[in-house]
């Protein structure tokens, strides 16, 4: 009997602990939506990015996604994005569709420009990065490796006669 006991109160303990990991993993994660001005960008491919995914510059989130739509006359992927109202974005800003590594998710990523003039509200970002799968990268690799564009090998060099 009294090894039943200890049991459950070990089992309690074991829960109480996983709960105090869950609420300090809660309370510091940001699940929220960052609310401020939308933005949109047109990219060729999205890669698997996520309605609620970050949009961050360097690193420190800075905006969220809020969703994707497809362009009808160009077919290319169209991503409005709401930037915090305290980041004023030059109109040259760069965006990029990252990883946060191997079996991570996908965030936009913003490299903002030198410009003075800020992109306002319901602006478009301009030049954009779209997202290559590691698979593509691959592929380019295999490709560079076996292209018969390569200068010759050397010819061997001849054999010391003894």
């Amino acid at each position: 009997m009294g090894r039943t006991v200890i049991e459950t109160i070990m089992g309690a303990v074991v829960l109480a602990v996983a709960g105090v990991f869950m609420a300090f993993a809660w309370s510091h994660a940001s699940f929220s939506k960052v609310e401020g001005y939308e933005v949109s960008a047109t990219f060729t491919s999205v890669g698997g990015l996520d309605a609620g995914a970050d949009v961050k510059i360097n690193g420190i989130k800075v905006g969220t996604v809020l969703g994707q739509s497809l362009d009808p006359q160009t077919f290319d992927a169209v991503v409005k994005m709401s930037i915090a109202h305290t980041i004023r974005l030059p109109d040259d800003t760069v965006a990029s569709i990252s990883s946060e590594g191997l079996l991570g998710g996908k965030f936009v990523k913003l490299t903002p420009g030198k410009s003075s003039v800020t992109i306002a509200t319901g602006g478009r970002l301009g030049p954009t990065r779209s997202f290559k799968s590691i698979e593509e990268m691959v592929g380019q690799l295999i490709f560079l490796a076996t292209s018969e564009n390569q200068p010759p090998a050397a010819a061997p060099a001849p054999a010391p006669v003894p």
